[in-house]
């Protein structure tokens, strides 16, 4: 709650009792999934006994008030808890709570014909059954339960009390009752009325709330607003039980003191609306796996019939389905590698082979491989008629160029060594040059 957390970083410390090792004083807490509770019964500083009996057995809880002095008002009550714990409802049926608290009243007045306690006993009762988010009420008398909601308290029940009416009338106020000389004077009880009824009705809860059930040896004692800040700043229920119960001791304790302090821990509605998103999840898996079976079949009867040329292991293969996969399941499976080179075809098919290139069927795959198995064969032989072309024409050429190169060498001789009869014509014309000279 986030006003506990407020408040709790505001409150100024309150003295607190050792409860722990004091006579007259018992506790009992416990917590399961859906609730946490604590509880604290006390003889108070005046009385010499308790009359107070109380009731901790989830989703049942309960407190009672004896009346009638020692040995009847805890006879009185005692015989009321046990009733109310053997009658009560096991859900929160209010009426069916009403019901075990008439029962309860008809075993308190018929207690003294068979021994126990004595005549004019009674004592009060206010239960409560807190199932997921309902809380089942029924009541007599002046013992209370409170509602801790968002950090405000509100008291639930409505005492069968002089003082009460009291109030209700507008003849006093709230506190004016608490100090009232009447105050102990109760308009309903159990023990005394065998057509006695029980105020009963259900409360919507949710989690995060507090449940207080006490005695009036808590609320004659300690204001609401005291009450109300307590509950707020008690970190559990039975640090909060202990505390209240010290804050009516320490106000004087002038009667017994009995509170349970039950905490809503998990209403149900979470759990609720868990299994509401789970069905909504496991309706839209079931649909989404028809759809898949759906499209699983549709697809297998397309893949089944599709074929498409890619390569395995460096050489053209056909494959049956289609390329790509469908969330992590592949769409296709190797059918043939055949004996077909992928490198040894033109780079634009080597690009579509890549890519994966769709085929009608069977037949037309093993027609296009065979097709580039042809291409292959002719480039080989076409590859071959111009290498041996270009050999032929490489021979031709070497014999033309010996022979061009001797011509070459011979003309060359001859410009370096003249013939006889031009070397004596030059050697003649010198002596012509001289003789003129």
């Amino acid at each position: 709650m986030a006003s506990k957390l407020v408040r709790q970083a505001t409150a100024p410390l309150r003295p607190m009792l050792d409860l722990s090792s004091r006579p007259g004083s018992d506790s009992e807490s416990g917590s399961n999934h859906f609730l946490a509770w604590g509880s604290r019964t006390d003889v108070g500083l005046i009385r010499d006994h308790n009359e107070d009996s109380y009731l901790c057995r989830p989703p049942l809880f309960a407190v009672s008030d004896g009346m009638g002095g020692h040995a009847a008002g805890e006879v009185a009550s005692s015989i009321a808890i046990h009733a109310i714990a053997q009658e009560a409802p096991a859900h929160a049926d209010s009426a069916g709570l009403g019901a075990a608290i008439e029962a309860a009243n008809r075993d308190v007045i018929s207690a003294p014909e068979q021994g126990r306690g004595r005549e004019g006993m009674g004592c009060t009762a206010t239960a409560c059954i807190i199932e997921g988010d309902k809380m089942a009420i029924a009541h007599v008398g002046d013992s209370r339960l409170y509602l801790l909601h968002k950090g405000t308290l509100v008291r639930v029940t409505h005492d069968h009390s002089f003082v009460e009416e009291l109030v209700d009338s507008g003849k006093i106020t709230p506190d004016e009752a608490r100090v009232h000389p009447s105050r102990s004077v109760i308009t309903r009880a159990l023990g005394s009325d065998p057509d006695m009824y029980a105020d009963h009705f259900t409360l919507d809860v949710e989690s995060g709330e507090r449940v207080l059930l006490c005695s009036d040896g808590l609320s004659s004692m300690v204001p609401d607003s005291e009450i109300e800040d307590i509950c707020v700043t008690s970190a559990s229920p039975q640090t909060c039980a202990d505390a209240l119960v010290s804050a009516a001791l320490i106000a004087g304790g002038h009667d017994n003191v009995t509170v349970i302090v039950v905490d809503i821990l998990n209403d149900g509605k979470e759990a609720a609306r868990s299994r509401k998103r789970r069905n909504a999840v496991l309706g839209w898996l079931a649909g989404f796996v028809a759809i898949l079976a759906v499209v699983w079949l549709v697809g297998s009867l397309i893949v089944n019939r599709s074929y498409y040329l890619s390569t395995s292991e460096g050489y053209v293969a056909i494959y049956q389905g289609v390329e790509g996969d469908f969330l992590g399941f592949p769409l296709s499976h190797l059918q043939e590698t055949t004996s077909v080179e992928a490198s040894q075809l033109p780079e634009a098919v080597q690009t579509q082979l890549a890519s994966g290139i769709t085929m009608d069927n069977l037949d037309a795959a093993n027609a296009t491989v065979n097709a580039y198995r042809k291409q292959i064969e002719e480039a080989a032989r076409k590859a071959a008629e111009t290498a041996d072309t270009l050999k032929s024409s490489g021979d031709a050429s070497a014999a033309d160029k010996d022979a061009a190169t001797a011509a070459s060498d011979g003309a060359s001789a001859a410009v370096e060594s003249p013939a006889p009869d031009a070397a004596a014509s030059e050697g003649g014309a010198a002596p012509q040059e001289g003789g003129a000279a």
